[in-house]
């Protein structure tokens, strides 16, 4: 799937990217809006949206900046109230902004900062959600797209705060999806794989020696085919943008469905 297959699949969308400043949001970006969407791009550092919005305009696409920290709740309200008074309801949002934390095992962390690592990828990506889903229930259409990872399946004792938040949006996606599916909403938690970016280059959390990365551009593709609404049946759904086939899981959308896969549960 490339950018050129997608060209005007969702023009006239507005989509809202947060942690759009840099490496996995910046491409998510800059790929929606080759495909037509209006983008607005959130984060905390100015310069890093500025470039983003440099990058996409200079290719014909649409975009500007918002600051916000997504922990902060006064500063979400905020930002999505300039956005929303800009361009209206938000058809798409991907929340995609998060940290890795502190290394340290549970016990010997400091508890503001081990939950602040849950403040940014689990209350953030909840805070953005409550605030855009009325405007989407009103137009009865937008889909939700959550930046999860693999690593929220295995237990990571150095990186506690960082498998639970992720773990934790997951059961968020599939809470809200199952709340609002009638009214003709969907959400999706993704994994974009291994990707080299500042937090897996410099950052603590040091990938496996023989690690096998995956090009940042999996994980837009995979927002790109999700916005366009042809996987909306596999709403609350968790999908790997490295390891698994999108048009796969579409055609055996009903089984998944009905066995309860792509989803975090108790195997018996």
């Amino acid at each position: 799937m490339t950018n050129q297959t997608n060209t005007g699949a969702l023009q006239g969308q507005v989509a809202v990217v947060t942690g759009g400043g840099r490496g996995i949001g910046r491409e998510i970006a800059r790929q929606l809006a080759a495909a037509g969407a209006r983008v607005v791009v959130t984060a905390r550092t100015a310069t890093q949206l500025e470039e983003t919005c440099r990058m996409i305009t200079a290719a014909g696409g649409h975009c500007t900046a918002q600051i916000m920290d997504v922990g902060d709740d006064s500063s979400v309200n905020a930002a999505f109230q300039a956005i929303m008074q800009a361009h209206g309801a938000v058809d798409l949002l991907v929340n995609n902004a998060g940290i890795s934390g502190e290394a340290g095992l549970p016990w010997d962390q400091k508890t503001a900062d081990w939950w602040r690592t849950l403040e940014v990828n689990l209350k953030g990506p909840y805070l953005c959600a409550k605030t855009v889903i009325p405007g989407m229930i009103a137009q009865k259409r937008g889909r939700i797209i959550m930046v999860s990872s693999n690593l929220a399946f295995f237990p990571m004792p150095e990186f506690s705060a960082y498998s639970c938040s992720k773990a934790g949006l997951i059961r968020l996606t599939d809470n809200l999806a199952a709340g609002l599916k009638e009214h003709g909403l969907a959400v999706f938690a993704i994994s974009p794989g291994l990707v080299k970016t500042e937090m897996t280059i410099d950052g603590p959390i040091k990938p496996a020696p023989n690690a096998q990365w995956t090009p940042v551009e999996k994980a837009a593709e995979l927002c790109v085919a999700l916005a366009t609404g042809r996987a909306d049946a596999l709403t609350g759904r968790f999908i790997h943008a490295a390891t698994h086939n999108l048009n796969d899981l579409i055609a055996r959308a009903n089984e998944i469905v009905e066995k309860n896969l792509q989803t975090m549960r108790l195997a018996e």
